[in-house]
């Protein structure tokens, strides 16, 4: 009886196992198939303004074709994080912005933003603006900062933002 009761339980633990494991990819999967700015939630999403005539991998290399005005053609961000292409509406919002990188804020309907507001996006720092103060670990593990990066002709530091690894 003792024995019947223990396989019975070992068998129950690994059944609530077994259910276990299978229900966590479902939940990340429903999670990461409402990305930020879903239909209920709004959002910000960020990338260059190119030519709906263009695809993500012709993005991706930008090719010159995808900031060229097209007839017939309208404009598409492209999330060059995530490599997705999102159609834009309205239209009017973005029309002067082809080969802008920027930020728009809206609402996600499928694969296209209802844009609420559109920002440009500075990247990098301007000319002769001093870089604010950071502490970061390097290739070794050691933490470096601006001061200990100096050098005697100052400093030369490069952020590469789009690396697929």
């Amino acid at each position: 009886m003792t024995l019947s009761v223990r396989t019975n339980l070992v068998a129950r633990s690994l059944f609530y196992l077994v259910v276990l494991f299978s229900a966590a990819p479902l939940a990340v999967a429903q999670q990461n198939a409402s990305p930020q700015g879903s239909e209920r939630n709004p959002g910000a999403w960020s990338g260059v303004l190119v030519s709906s005539s263009c695809n993500a991998d012709e993005a991706f290399f930008e090719s010159p074709e995808c900031s060229k005005v097209v007839p017939g053609a309208k404009l598409s961000l492209y999330d060059d994080t995530n490599r997705v292409m999102y159609e834009l509406e309205p239209q009017d919002k973005v029309v002067f912005h082809l080969g802008d990188t920027v930020t728009l804020r809206g609402k996600l309907d499928g694969d296209t933003i209802q844009i609420a507001s559109i920002e440009r996006m500075a990247i990098g720092l301007a000319v002769g603006q001093k870089a604010p103060g950071f502490l970061a670990h390097d290739q070794s593990g050691r933490i470096q900062t601006l001061e200990s990066l100096k050098g005697q002709n100052g400093t030369v530091l490069l952020f590469f933002r789009s690396a697929d690894w």
